[in-house]
């Protein structure tokens, strides 16, 4: 599937010229969404990574998915693609992390604080993860610039992955897309006998 060009560490995994490509829709702030991501970690890694079984065959493009109904969605989702801007080879590392503390940014527990306060929280997570020297223009990122409506550094590439999840139709996370289509069996409770089910009987080795 396309990838505009400057959000290419959404690659997470796989060789970037892989044939295949695994779409992987996911939110910072939804439960099932962490699931997947871990498994993505825990068993697609081996898996696709170097010297893995499908090295060189299947690429993972994490997919931002924007889910409204969950308040701090788009500010999560927004430090997610600063932290691919501020430190593109920790992009992924950053997600893993956030997936971790995802509760703390759950409507409740976030009700009470301001973007700003909200931002400074994600900064603080950043700053576990991302390079020291990173830290600050992941922060400038996230600030709000030009007009009063105008949006922050982050903006265009929100769109851009809300844009695509629009034209493909795709409404929750997790969801996923094999080679552009919509693979609605695929669960965020799949174990290893699953997704090595899945990937032989697409993958021609």
């Amino acid at each position: 599937m396309a990838l505009q060009p400057s959000l290419r560490p959404q690659i997470i995994l796989g060789h970037p010229d892989s044939p295949h490509t695994l779409d992987i829709f996911l939110d910072y702030v939804c439960p099932f969404s962490a699931k997947i991501a871990f498994k993505i970690d825990k068993i697609l890694k081996p898996l696709l990574g170097p010297g893995g079984q499908y090295d060189g065959k299947v690429k993972i493009i994490y997919r931002i998915q924007v889910q409204p109904w969950h308040a701090l969605s788009t500010l999560t989702n927004e430090a997610g693609l600063a932290a691919l801007r501020a430190s593109p080879e920790n992009f992924w590392a950053f997600s893993l992390a956030l997936f971790k503390r995802q509760e703390e940014y759950f409507d409740i527990p976030s009700q009470d604080l301001t973007v700003r306060q909200i931002r400074e929280k994600l900064a603080k997570l950043a700053s576990e993860v991302l390079p020291a020297n990173t830290i600050d223009h992941f922060k400038d990122l996230l600030t709000f610039k030009g007009s009063a409506n105008g949006g922050n550094s982050v903006t265009d590439d929100l769109k851009y992955n809300v844009k695509f999840s629009r034209q493909n139709s795709i409404h929750v996370s997790p969801s996923v897309l094999w080679d552009g289509l919509l693979q609605n069996q695929v669960s965020s409770s799949w174990e290893e006998a699953e997704w090595k089910e899945f990937l032989s009987k697409q993958v021609q080795l």
